[in-house]
């Protein structure tokens, strides 16, 4: 088993800087005094970051049409998080064993049905309520060391949270790093929970031919939470960085001064025409081909790309929950999203990808 590095080791040269690392990072309820070669680091490890610089320009995702449209459902500023997923583990508690943080629907969590959430408000415009979530990315600075660099962010980019305290009703505040809630440091996901700086959602074309409309309840999720231990067949985690963003790396991204981190998340978009929804969650809505063509017996549909960016402390200093054996590998990275637009807002979307303009 590979040594798991924290986040904050005196003496490490990264990118041509001297940047602190510090001593493993250990869940709060695991003392490696006492429990010895037991007690697990929770990881990520050093490995798991590259200097953006030294990422290769290449493949920068799927492929998409002219149009598009931007849902505006804001960044998470109300705090809406919980360690749910109503899609892959409905009705159970702490289902993910990470925080996720929402936008859109206000009322998502573990127990939600269509129902609900066509009932629920949002955060979106024009009476978007669908529910668009993600593995919260924490800030490591402070876990068993000092920090050797203020992080480069405003002061609204960080935000102490009593992880899992809420679970879709409202908004929740206290300590990331020592809290005892559901996905928090009993599950190994220490740290400070980081506010993006912006979420992107947009809902972009088909490279060789038209769209049509996602059915109302449509259910989507992109990469694979268990991509660690399970192989990269359904990974899609794809980072990089502002300035970069012809170099997409599956690695954490070490950024230049005054260059933000970037989560590109791209989603199925070809519908078998008939399901909302799968037993595996994936084999109703596939990824097209190379060239942007959709599989037989599919239909191409909107497709949603979310992108999330943030300002992060210097150095090997963050990490995205994830599941504990996964170790926050950042191969990890997944989204989950499911469609509660009005008809006429979907019918909107699809006249402005087919007519090849921004909306």
């Amino acid at each position: 088993m590979r040594k798991r590095l924290v986040l904050a080791m005196a003496g490490v040269l990264i990118a041509g800087s001297l940047t602190c690392v510090g001593r493993p990072a250990f869940a709060d309820h695991c003392d490696p005094s006492v429990q010895g070669a037991e007690c697990e680091d929770v990881g990520p490890a050093l490995e798991d970051f590259v200097d953006i610089r030294q990422v290769p320009p290449g493949d920068t995702g799927v492929r998409a049409g002219r149009g598009s449209f931007t849902s505006r459902c804001g960044r998470n500023e109300n705090g809406h998080r919980n360690s749910d997923n109503h899609i892959v583990t409905p009705g159970v508690p702490n289902g993910a064993h990470h925080v996720h943080d929402y936008v859109g629907n206000l009322t998502t969590n573990g127990f939600s049905t269509d129902e609900s959430l066509a009932a629920g408000g949002t955060t979106c415009r024009f009476g978007d309520r669908s529910a668009y979530f993600w593995p919260v990315l924490r800030s490591r600075t402070g876990v068993g060391a000092q920090p050797t660099a203020s992080p480069s962010s405003s002061p609204d980019s960080t935000e102490q949270f009593r992880t899992g305290q809420n679970r879709g009703r409202g908004t929740g505040t206290g300590t990331g790093a020592g809290s005892d809630e559901p996905g928090g440091a009993a599950e190994g996901n220490v740290g400070t929970i980081l506010l993006a700086r912006s979420v992107t959602l947009q809902f972009r074309g088909n490279p060789v031919g038209r769209v049509v409309a996602m059915p109302r309840f449509l259910r989507m999720i992109t990469g694979d939470a268990k991509a660690a231990t399970n192989g990269g067949a359904n990974a899609r985690a794809r980072w990089t960085c502002t300035g970069f963003t012809n170099r997409l790396t599956s690695r954490y991204p070490l950024c230049p001064r005054g260059s933000l981190v970037l989560r590109v998340l791209d989603f199925p978009s070809c519908w078998d025409g008939q399901n909302t929804d799968s037993a595996t969650h994936r084999t109703h809505v596939v990824f097209p081909g190379a060239n942007g063509a959709c599989p037989a017996g599919t239909r191409a549909i909107p497709q949603l790309r979310m992108t999330l960016a943030y300002a992060v402390p210097s150095g090997p200093s963050f990490a995205v929950d994830s599941f504990p054996e996964q170790q926050h590998n950042p191969i990890t990275d997944h989204a989950d999203f499911e469609n509660v637009m009005p008809d006429r807002l979907m019918s909107t979307v699809v006249s402005c990808v087919n007519r090849g303009l921004r909306c």
